[in-house]
Protein backbone atom coordinates (compact mmCIF):
# COMPACT_ATOMS: atom_id res chain seq x y z
CA UNK A 1 0.00 0.00 0.00
CA UNK A 2 1.56 3.29 -1.38
CA UNK A 3 2.42 5.52 2.05
CA UNK A 4 0.15 8.70 0.90
CA UNK A 5 -2.20 5.50 0.34
CA UNK A 6 -5.74 6.22 2.96
CA UNK A 7 -5.79 4.22 5.90
CA UNK A 8 -7.94 0.69 5.58
CA UNK A 9 -9.03 -1.14 8.43
CA UNK A 10 -10.65 -4.56 8.72
CA UNK A 11 -11.91 -5.98 12.08
CA UNK A 12 -12.27 -9.98 12.62
CA UNK A 13 -14.99 -11.41 14.41
CA UNK A 14 -13.35 -14.29 16.43
CA UNK A 15 -15.61 -17.54 17.20
CA UNK A 16 -17.24 -18.35 13.97
CA UNK A 17 -15.36 -16.17 12.02
CA UNK A 18 -11.13 -16.91 12.78
CA UNK A 19 -11.63 -20.10 14.99
CA UNK A 20 -14.48 -23.02 14.70
CA UNK A 21 -14.94 -23.13 18.47
CA UNK A 22 -18.40 -24.37 18.02
CA UNK A 23 -18.23 -27.76 20.14
CA UNK A 24 -16.62 -25.66 22.88
CA UNK A 25 -19.60 -23.55 22.95
CA UNK A 26 -22.04 -25.76 22.86
CA UNK A 27 -20.71 -27.99 25.55
CA UNK A 28 -19.85 -24.95 27.98
CA UNK A 29 -22.99 -23.74 27.53
CA UNK A 30 -25.21 -27.47 28.46
CA UNK A 31 -22.85 -27.35 31.37
CA UNK A 32 -23.94 -24.14 32.53
CA UNK A 33 -27.56 -24.49 32.01
CA UNK A 34 -27.22 -28.25 33.72
CA UNK A 35 -25.53 -26.80 36.60
CA UNK A 36 -28.38 -24.03 36.70
CA UNK A 37 -31.01 -27.07 36.59
CA UNK A 38 -32.71 -25.67 33.18
CA UNK A 39 -33.12 -27.94 30.04
CA UNK A 40 -30.39 -27.20 27.74
CA UNK A 41 -30.91 -25.33 24.68
CA UNK A 42 -30.47 -26.88 21.07
CA UNK A 43 -27.20 -26.83 19.74
CA UNK A 44 -28.44 -24.53 16.63
CA UNK A 45 -30.40 -22.59 19.29
CA UNK A 46 -26.85 -22.19 20.95
CA UNK A 47 -24.79 -21.57 17.94
CA UNK A 48 -27.48 -18.77 16.79
CA UNK A 49 -26.65 -16.15 19.65
CA UNK A 50 -23.01 -17.01 19.06
CA UNK A 51 -21.43 -13.00 19.15
CA UNK A 52 -23.66 -11.96 21.36
CA UNK A 53 -22.68 -10.48 24.76
CA UNK A 54 -23.31 -13.70 27.03
CA UNK A 55 -25.80 -11.70 29.19
CA UNK A 56 -27.54 -10.66 26.40
CA UNK A 57 -27.26 -14.27 24.86
CA UNK A 58 -28.90 -15.97 28.14
CA UNK A 59 -31.75 -13.64 27.94
CA UNK A 60 -32.04 -14.84 24.32
CA UNK A 61 -31.84 -18.40 25.32
CA UNK A 62 -34.20 -17.92 28.37
CA UNK A 63 -36.65 -15.37 27.51
CA UNK A 64 -38.14 -13.75 31.05
CA UNK A 65 -35.18 -15.01 32.97
CA UNK A 66 -34.26 -13.23 36.00
CA UNK A 67 -31.36 -11.15 36.40
CA UNK A 68 -30.30 -14.24 38.89
CA UNK A 69 -30.63 -16.98 36.90
CA UNK A 70 -28.76 -14.71 33.84
CA UNK A 71 -25.91 -13.83 36.19
CA UNK A 72 -25.43 -17.72 37.48
CA UNK A 73 -25.97 -18.79 33.35
CA UNK A 74 -23.03 -16.77 32.34
CA UNK A 75 -20.70 -17.31 35.85
CA UNK A 76 -21.02 -20.80 34.44
CA UNK A 77 -20.93 -20.79 30.88
CA UNK A 78 -17.23 -18.68 31.78
CA UNK A 79 -16.38 -21.27 34.28
CA UNK A 80 -17.21 -24.16 32.18
CA UNK A 81 -15.72 -22.77 28.94
CA UNK A 82 -11.99 -22.48 31.14
CA UNK A 83 -12.43 -25.89 31.94
CA UNK A 84 -13.15 -27.38 28.57
CA UNK A 85 -10.02 -25.39 27.44
CA UNK A 86 -7.79 -26.83 30.13
CA UNK A 87 -9.04 -30.44 29.58
CA UNK A 88 -8.44 -30.38 25.84
CA UNK A 89 -5.48 -28.19 26.12
CA UNK A 90 -7.28 -25.82 24.22
CA UNK A 91 -6.56 -25.01 20.73
CA UNK A 92 -7.04 -28.52 19.73
CA UNK A 93 -10.71 -27.98 20.60
CA UNK A 94 -11.10 -24.29 18.14
CA UNK A 95 -8.99 -24.28 15.72
CA UNK A 96 -8.52 -22.09 12.77
CA UNK A 97 -10.41 -22.23 10.18
CA UNK A 98 -8.45 -23.09 7.13
CA UNK A 99 -6.47 -20.34 5.53
CA UNK A 100 -7.41 -18.28 8.28
CA UNK A 101 -3.68 -17.14 9.81
CA UNK A 102 -2.67 -16.94 6.29
CA UNK A 103 -5.17 -14.38 5.66
CA UNK A 104 -4.22 -12.48 8.75
CA UNK A 105 -0.57 -12.22 7.41
CA UNK A 106 -1.11 -11.59 3.95
CA UNK A 107 -2.99 -8.53 5.16
CA UNK A 108 -1.09 -7.28 8.07
CA UNK A 109 2.21 -7.63 4.71
CA UNK A 110 -0.35 -5.62 2.70
CA UNK A 111 -0.44 -2.84 4.70
CA UNK A 112 -4.08 -3.18 6.36
CA UNK A 113 -5.02 -2.27 9.81
CA UNK A 114 -6.12 -5.21 11.87
CA UNK A 115 -8.63 -4.87 14.63
CA UNK A 116 -10.99 -7.49 16.49
CA UNK A 117 -14.22 -7.08 17.38
CA UNK A 118 -15.66 -10.44 19.02
CA UNK A 119 -18.30 -11.12 21.79
CA UNK A 120 -15.58 -13.25 23.96
CA UNK A 121 -14.59 -11.59 27.19
CA UNK A 122 -11.29 -10.08 27.77
CA UNK A 123 -10.02 -13.06 29.27
CA UNK A 124 -10.53 -15.49 26.18
CA UNK A 125 -9.37 -13.35 23.86
CA UNK A 126 -6.09 -12.80 25.13
CA UNK A 127 -5.71 -16.39 25.64
CA UNK A 128 -6.50 -16.63 21.95
CA UNK A 129 -3.79 -14.09 20.74
CA UNK A 130 -1.16 -15.27 23.22
CA UNK A 131 -1.32 -19.13 22.67
CA UNK A 132 -1.54 -18.58 18.68
CA UNK A 133 1.36 -15.76 18.74
CA UNK A 134 -1.07 -13.70 17.15
CA UNK A 135 -1.10 -10.12 19.53
CA UNK A 136 1.71 -8.28 17.62
CA UNK A 137 -0.62 -8.52 14.15
CA UNK A 138 -3.75 -6.33 15.71
CA UNK A 139 -3.68 -2.89 16.32
CA UNK A 140 -6.95 -2.84 18.52
CA UNK A 141 -9.02 -5.46 20.23
CA UNK A 142 -12.44 -4.87 21.25
CA UNK A 143 -14.60 -7.29 23.63
CA UNK A 144 -17.61 -8.01 25.48
CA UNK A 145 -15.70 -6.35 28.39
CA UNK A 146 -14.91 -2.80 26.51
CA UNK A 147 -18.54 -2.09 24.88
CA UNK A 148 -21.77 -3.08 24.69
CA UNK A 149 -23.19 -6.11 23.21
CA UNK A 150 -23.15 -6.47 19.20
CA UNK A 151 -25.65 -5.35 17.19
CA UNK A 152 -24.71 -1.94 18.88
CA UNK A 153 -21.93 -0.04 16.89
CA UNK A 154 -19.72 0.86 19.85
CA UNK A 155 -16.60 -1.76 19.41
CA UNK A 156 -16.72 -0.62 15.63
CA UNK A 157 -16.67 3.13 16.53
CA UNK A 158 -14.39 2.06 19.52
CA UNK A 159 -11.70 0.48 16.63
CA UNK A 160 -11.85 3.70 14.14
CA UNK A 161 -11.28 6.04 16.91
CA UNK A 162 -8.09 3.89 17.83
CA UNK A 163 -7.22 3.83 14.21
CA UNK A 164 -8.53 7.51 12.85
CA UNK A 165 -9.82 5.12 10.05
CA UNK A 166 -12.75 6.45 8.17
CA UNK A 167 -15.77 4.15 8.34
CA UNK A 168 -16.03 3.65 4.78
CA UNK A 169 -12.06 2.23 4.80
CA UNK A 170 -13.37 0.14 7.64
CA UNK A 171 -14.87 -3.42 6.78
CA UNK A 172 -16.56 -5.90 9.84
CA UNK A 173 -15.38 -9.36 8.33
CA UNK A 174 -17.92 -11.73 10.42
CA UNK A 175 -19.96 -14.86 10.27
CA UNK A 176 -23.12 -13.60 12.17
CA UNK A 177 -26.09 -11.05 11.48
CA UNK A 178 -24.98 -9.18 15.02
CA UNK A 179 -21.42 -8.67 12.89
CA UNK A 180 -22.98 -7.16 10.13
CA UNK A 181 -26.01 -5.28 11.87
CA UNK A 182 -22.93 -3.72 14.02
CA UNK A 183 -20.94 -2.72 11.27
CA UNK A 184 -23.55 -0.92 9.25
CA UNK A 185 -24.79 0.95 12.63
CA UNK A 186 -21.33 1.92 12.71
CA UNK A 187 -20.93 3.56 9.14
CA UNK A 188 -18.67 0.73 8.45
CA UNK A 189 -18.36 -1.88 5.12
CA UNK A 190 -19.96 -5.12 5.85
CA UNK A 191 -18.33 -8.73 4.48
CA UNK A 192 -20.34 -11.97 5.28
CA UNK A 193 -18.20 -15.12 5.50
CA UNK A 194 -20.28 -18.62 4.76
CA UNK A 195 -18.63 -20.72 7.11
CA UNK A 196 -20.04 -19.83 10.36
CA UNK A 197 -22.83 -19.89 12.27
CA UNK A 198 -25.65 -18.06 10.49
CA UNK A 199 -26.52 -18.69 6.77
CA UNK A 200 -26.12 -16.58 4.17
CA UNK A 201 -29.86 -15.79 4.00
CA UNK A 202 -29.05 -13.75 7.70
CA UNK A 203 -26.18 -11.93 6.73
CA UNK A 204 -27.59 -11.13 3.14
CA UNK A 205 -30.53 -9.38 4.81
CA UNK A 206 -28.53 -7.72 7.62
CA UNK A 207 -26.17 -5.98 4.98
CA UNK A 208 -23.50 -7.84 4.01
CA UNK A 209 -22.19 -6.20 0.86
CA UNK A 210 -20.37 -9.77 0.08
CA UNK A 211 -20.12 -12.79 1.35
CA UNK A 212 -17.09 -15.15 1.03
CA UNK A 213 -16.46 -19.07 0.46
CA UNK A 214 -13.20 -19.00 2.17
CA UNK A 215 -10.45 -16.91 2.92
CA UNK A 216 -8.51 -17.23 -0.27
CA UNK A 217 -11.58 -14.74 -1.78
CA UNK A 218 -11.25 -12.14 1.03
CA UNK A 219 -8.83 -9.94 -0.20
CA UNK A 220 -10.20 -9.07 -3.18
CA UNK A 221 -13.87 -8.25 -1.45
CA UNK A 222 -11.78 -6.27 0.91
CA UNK A 223 -10.82 -4.01 -2.03
CA UNK A 224 -14.01 -4.20 -3.68
CA UNK A 225 -16.50 -2.33 -0.91
CA UNK A 226 -13.71 -0.04 0.37
CA UNK A 227 -13.26 0.75 -3.46
CA UNK A 228 -17.30 1.43 -3.75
Amino acid sequence: MPADAPLKLVIFDVDGTLIDSQNFIVAAMDRAFAITGLPAPAREATLGIVGLSLPQAMMALVPGATATVVDGLVHHYKESFVELRRQTGGEAGAPFYPGARDAIERLDRAGWLLSIATGKARRGLDHMLDSHGLRRFFVGTQTADDAPSKPHPGMVLNCLAATGVEARRAVMVGDTEFDIAMARAAGARAVGVAWGYHARERLAAAGAEVIVDDFAALDAALEAVTAA
